[in-house]
């Protein structure tokens, strides 16, 4: 769960520290106190877009902090040590996020540097918040389907892998199946240039690194008669008298003469002189050796001037360097295969293609059948789900359909479009009423029953996708009433499996909540600053009654937020 949010320099906060515990929080607050800040707070937090514009005016950077206390077993570890982040699973989790008035921003989990795409990978497993416009997604038919398959994914998961795999085969056959067959007048005029370069390049039997080995004997036979002037000097130097090897050995008998006068002040430079004369009388050996190989062959010199000058043209036409050169010519030379035996292979892929086609629609129907299974499912427990939420008449179904194309693949006696979610068409259809059809819900569903449906639906995916923090922001808008008290139940309900916290403007919902937060907005020397109250006794019982009757609060609202605070932990007693 989240444990701690700090928020600094934030529109228009300045410094908000916020403890969190276990169960169901609720923020409340005058409409424009900052509420919906705390939540862009934590949107940040787990990976959200910032901006330069979200800074507090006057300030150089705004900065968020949230600590979250994790099981060990936490999908979000494996998530992060996938990442390279080092953590310890009995210790809490840091993420720290700023945002600088020149538009950057810096994450850190756990102290480790991370960019944005490691930040959202990580915060997918850690909150996941649901505002009024997430109901729109319940309206767009195109999302209907990636709601099933995550509710069914332990039954489908295998077979949707399978699928798709064999989808994106089947998609990459036909695209080198079109292409071949419309690329004919260009590829004929293609083999006569690829069979002049495959030609011409064969016939330099190019290997790996001969241009710099070349270019180094170049340089050595064009420079032939300064290395054997230069290194037979330097030998008969060493060799001649009065100096080098003969100057130096008499140097050596002179004190091998004297040494035992004085062997403290003479042995160790004996020594050196001795080691000295012996590598100087090797490398003049090895002087000796040099002068004797340096060869004179201007021919060869000829020859290595013609194959540079190749080497360069080849470079110049097909790559950088002879690897380069070599790719090209792997490649040329399957492309000339290709159309030579154009027919050939036109063949293998038609016949590939229809292998490829059988398993596909084999692994389509076996995934049509999967979701059929888990539709029935999900639309049996939405059902139980909203019965809870004061709408137990409703019928809810999960349609599957085909997606009709005159140009698909035919299964079942009729022409089917395929795509990479498959071949079905899933739809949410509901009836509010008895004796009404089934519609789909943008035809048909209020705002407030939108609200109890994404409410049901997160209290069937709380069960699923482990994430640990629920945040609702300002779902219940649009409902009143006992419609109300159920969508508080509910979330009291959902915060016994995950914490959730909701920004609401009802009581009926402020009053089951174990921990309450005041939103305020406060003016000090023509500063604007949002201050966050963690709400306990009295405080908690004027917010409720000002909640109630507004502006004015009186003994009769006050007595009324008391009665309500008391029914809710009855309520939650026996939840």
């Amino acid at each position: 769960m989240l444990t701690e949010l700090s928020i600094r320099n934030l529109a228009v906060i300045e410094q908000v520290h916020i403890q969190f515990k276990s169960g169901f929080h609720v923020l409340t607050g005058e409409t424009g106190a900052g509420k919906s800040i705390i939540i862009d707070a934590l949107s940040l937090l787990i990976g959200g877009r910032g901006s330069s514009e979200l800074i507090r005016y006057g300030c150089e950077k705004a900065e968020i902090e949230g600590m979250f206390e994790l099981k060990a077993d936490h999908p979000v570890w494996a998530a992060l040590h996938a990442l390279g982040i080092d953590s310890a699973h009995d210790e809490h989790l840091l993420i720290r996020r700023e945002i600088t008035s020149n538009g950057k921003s810096s994450s850190r989990i756990n102290g480790q540097l991370v960019n944005l795409s490691m930040l959202r990978s990580a915060g997918d497993w850690l909150v996941n918040i649901h505002g009024q416009h997430e109901h729109q997604s319940l309206l767009k038919v195109e999302a209907h389907i990636r709601w099933l398959d995550l509710f069914g994914e332990a039954d489908v998961i295998s077979i949707k892998k399978t699928y798709q795999a064999s989808y994106d085969t089947y998609t990459k056959l036909q695209k080198e199946l079109r292409e071949l067959k419309e690329t004919s007048k260009q590829a004929l005029q293609m083999l006569d240039l690829y069979r002049f370069q495959i030609e011409e390049i064969s016939s330099a039997k190019l290997v790996a690194g001969e241009d710099e080995a070349i270019f180094e004997e170049k340089r050595k036979l064009s420079n032939a008669e300064k290395l054997y002037q230069n290194s037979s000097e330097a030998y008969d130097m060493l060799y001649s008298a009065n100096q080098g090897l003969d100057a130096a050995g008499k140097a050596i008998q002179r004190l091998q003469d004297i040494v035992n006068l004085d062997p403290v002040g003479l042995q160790t430079l004996l020594e050196q002189m001795q080691s000295g004369f012996y590598q100087l009388e090797d490398a003049a050996y090895q002087l000796r050796d040099y002068k004797d190989e340096v060869e004179f062959n201007p021919q060869r010199l000829d020859e290595i001037e013609h194959r540079l000058d190749m080497l360069s043209s080849l470079r110049r036409k097909y790559g950088e360097s002879i690897p380069e050169i070599l790719h090209y010519l792997e490649i040329i030379t399957k492309e000339m295969d290709i159309i030579e035996n154009k027919d050939e292979n036109i063949q293998k892929l038609e016949d590939a293609l229809k292998k490829e086609e059988a398993k596909l629609i084999d692994a389509a129907v076996k995934l049509s059948a999967g979701r059929e299974r888990i539709a029935k499912r999900l639309a049996s427990d939405i059902e139980v789900e909203l019965r809870d939420l004061q709408m137990e008449r409703t019928q809810f179904v999960v349609h599957l359909g085909r997606a009709k194309d005159d140009k698909g693949i035919e299964v079942d006696g009729a022409k089917v479009r395929f795509g990479r979610e498959g071949i079905d068409q899933v739809e949410f259809l509901m009836a509010p009423n008895p004796g009404e059809p089934l519609r789909g819900l943008s035809k048909i569903a209020s705002g407030g029953e939108l609200s109890r449906i994404m409410l049901a639906m997160k209290a069937i995916f709380a069960r699923i996708d482990l994430i640990p923090v629920l945040i609702f922001d300002e779902v219940d808008t649009g409902v009143s009433g006992r419609a109300a008290q159920a969508i508080a139940e509910k979330m009291s309900v959902l915060s016994r499996s995950c914490q959730v916290c909701s920004i609401t403007h009802l009581p009926q919902v402020a009053c089951m909540a174990d921990a309450h937060f005041a939103i305020h907005k406060e003016v000090d020397h023509e500063r604007t600053y949002t201050k966050v109250y963690d709400l306990q006794g009295e405080a908690r019982i004027q917010e409720l009654a000002r909640m109630l009757g507004g502006v004015e609060v009186t003994e009769t609202t006050l007595g009324h937020a008391r009665e309500m605070i008391a029914l809710a932990n009855e309520k939650k007693t026996r939840i």
